[in-house]
């Protein structure tokens, strides 16, 4: 039986692919979807919510911001534990995506070993105990 649910929103699809690969391997499920509009639609249609939404910044028809602010927006949604997952490590994005409410930043690591590694972190993480923002592999 897989331990996590990850819904992901990522506009490449061999990101999606690579990741839902990484995360198998530690017992976990991922749906992706490849834009901020499908991301939505799932959400709002789940009769299951995921265990972790992981956002890329830079999507076509809505982008991770928009859609982090309509996440802690709904009610229903607005617990979720939300990780962006970007290629940028720009200091706006990152402090920009914090004070809108998301729970965690990763860089999208540069190997797959890395990309485990990161998984494997998540899986770990109580999203009730306070945790640093910003990973580093």
């Amino acid at each position: 039986m897989e331990r996590y649910k990850i819904l992901l929103a990522d506009d490449d699809p061999d990101d999606r692919e690579l990741f839902a690969e990484a995360a198998s391997i530690h017992d976990a499920h991922v749906i992706g979807v490849p834009n901020g509009m499908q991301l939505m639609a799932n959400l709002l249609e789940a009769e299951a919510l995921p265990d972790v939404v992981m956002l890329d910044l830079n999507m076509p028809e809505k982008d991770g911001k928009e859609c982090l602010r309509e996440i802690r927006e709904h009610d229903r949604l607005k617990t979720i534990p939300v990780v962006i997952y970007s290629t940028s490590s720009a200091k706006k994005d990152i402090e920009d995506t914090q004070q809108m409410g998301a729970n965690l930043y990763i860089t999208k690591p540069n190997s797959f070993a890395e990309l485990k590694k990161a998984i494997q972190r998540l899986l770990a993480i109580d999203w009730a105990l306070p945790i640093d923002y910003v990973y580093k592999s």
